[in-house]
């Protein structure tokens, strides 16, 4: 087993959206950081949400005012820092005879347009339907907001490319698989699966960010103390041919008080979810239920006039929220916001429970400020105002042209796709080529060598999984066969180190 007598100042466990984020912003105010994940970058929870920036509506319901407050003001910061990948969209709520009263849901819009300054988003506004072609006929009316739809998974990759650039270390296929304290601080123990090795990483301080494993790993790494006890709510979705037109989103409510999105997703699809069910099984592979399935295509025929059936799903996938545990609530009441476990003895270990993507910037805000109390004059917070990787543009329109004009020849789709995943990076995927013959071989899909080496060599990539559907969504379009090839490069040109 490898020793290091080096001494990190703060080790992250856990490579999702919480740990990335408290990563970049630890090491954005001079701590030495180095971030562990046992399996890619989002491998977990992270990837496998609405794809949603937004504020949250219906928890206006049960009177978390707090927590709408603060996502509606992540809405404008997140969607400002990284609008390659962050988009406003409409949202409509279509109205049944059994939805909730219109005045219920128009002073729940107009708290969710006044809780918070907008600056990015427009205000809602009630609408009336006509003949319209999508909608069953009884709908007559309902109401329209604005909320934003995010790549998660890129959005936990910007932050780790973030974390990097400000010196930390980023370590996927790395497992933490035991704990000690020294006279010096913590040692951690974690195994390279990639080359099968072992080694220990020293550090000041740990934070434990692994999401529903965070109990898990707790009562491995420390089973003489007892963590907190986790509400593991399960949320699945399906993607299918897409059943609306344009940009607009739906938000459809269920009699059993829920509500499910109906969202564009990826040009060609509808992304429809999300279910909440408590959870019991294996956190590394949730899968949606038969009766998930059917519980969100009952929804959506209740409301589109052409039937959704189950031959219709192209995808599905299933995500494990670690939620704070509340006696006696149904999983679709338990509170969203997050908690901070903060411990001193024998060494600093600060865990992470719960949290939702668009508040993970201010959750790791607060866990750097917390360990602000462990490491003398810490800088103070930096991240509300900057940028993350690929957002250093203002005006997309303008992004594409400087593409376009330097890389005309890449076609307005491929640029275009590079535009919303990477921004100002694109640039430096292509760099100096001027012909498709420079960017090597075609995977399929308009998916070249060059972005392949690039996703490789800067962001982590070790399989086709991880560029297919982490780095970007090809994985819709691609075959098996395509796959394989992709794999085979991949293998061949970035060995395990």
């Amino acid at each position: 087993m490898h020793q290091s007598n080096f001494v990190y100042d703060v080790l992250v466990i856990g490579g999702g959206i919480n740990g990335a984020g408290i990563a970049a912003d630890a090491a954005g105010r001079g701590l030495n950081v180095v971030l562990c994940e046992k399996s890619d970058l989002a491998g977990g929870t992270s990837a496998w949400s609405t794809k949603l920036i937004h504020g949250g509506l219906r928890y206006l319901e049960f009177y978390e005012f707090s927590l709408v407050r603060k996502a509606l003001q992540e809405r404008e910061v997140l969607t400002r820092a990284a609008k390659h990948i962050i988009r406003p969209m409409p949202f409509q709520i279509p109205l049944l005879t059994n939805s909730r009263h219109p005045l219920l849901v128009r002073a729940g819009l107009f708290l969710y347009d006044n809780l918070a300054r907008r600056r990015v988003f427009k205000g809602s506004r009630t609408i009336k339907y006509g003949n319209d072609v999508l909608l069953n006929a009884s709908i007559k009316k309902g109401f329209e907001y604005w909320d934003a739809q995010v790549d998660d998974s890129r959005l936990v990759v910007s932050n780790a490319l973030q974390a990097k650039a400000k010196g930390a270390s980023i370590l996927t296929r790395t497992e933490c698989i035991a704990l000690r304290s020294d006279e010096e601080g913590w040692v951690a123990t974690v195994h390279n699966k990639l080359t099968d090795t072992q080694s220990e990483i020293r550090a000041k301080a740990i934070v434990n960010a692994s999401g529903p494993w965070v109990s898990a790993l707790l009562n491995k790494l420390r089973p003489e103390k007892s963590a907190n006890e986790l509400r593991l709510v399960k949320g699945s979705h399906i993607v299918v041919p897409k059943i609306s037109e344009g940009d607009t989103a739906y938000m459809l409510q269920h009699h059993d008080g829920r509500v499910v999105f109906v969202i564009p997703y990826e040009g060609k699809y509808s992304l429809i979810g999300t279910t909440e069910e408590d959870f019991t099984g294996n956190l590394d592979k949730p899968e949606i239920s038969n009766d998930e399935i059917n519980y969100l295509l009952s929804i959506v025929n209740l409301y589109f006039k052409k039937a959704v059936l189950k031959s219709d799903v192209v995808y599905t996938y299933a995500g494990v929220r670690p939620l704070m545990e509340e006696e006696g609530k149904a999983a679709s009441k338990v509170s969203r916001d997050y908690h901070l476990e903060f411990e001193m003895e024998p060494y600093p270990l600060l865990s992470v429970y719960g949290g939702k993507v668009t508040t993970y910037r201010v959750l790791a805000e607060t866990a750097v400020n917390k360990l602000g109390d462990v490491f003398n004059k810490l800088p103070g917070a930096w991240t509300k105002e900057a940028r993350l990787p690929g957002g250093d543009f203002d005006v997309h329109e303008q992004l594409f042209k400087d593409l376009a004009s330097r890389y005309s020849w890449l076609g307005s789709d491929l640029i275009r796709r590079w535009q919303h995943s990477y921004g100002s990076l694109s640039f430096d995927i292509a760099g100096p080529s001027t012909s498709l013959d420079e960017m090597g071989v075609c995977f399929g899909h308009n998916l070249y060598q060059k972005e392949v080496d690039y996703l490789c060599r800067e962001e982590w990539a070790r399989s086709a999984d991880d560029i297919l559907w982490r780095r970007s969504k090809l994985g819709y379009f691609f075959s098996k066969k395509e796959i394989n090839s992709l794999d085979n490069y991949i293998r061949q040109s970035y060995p395990a180190n």
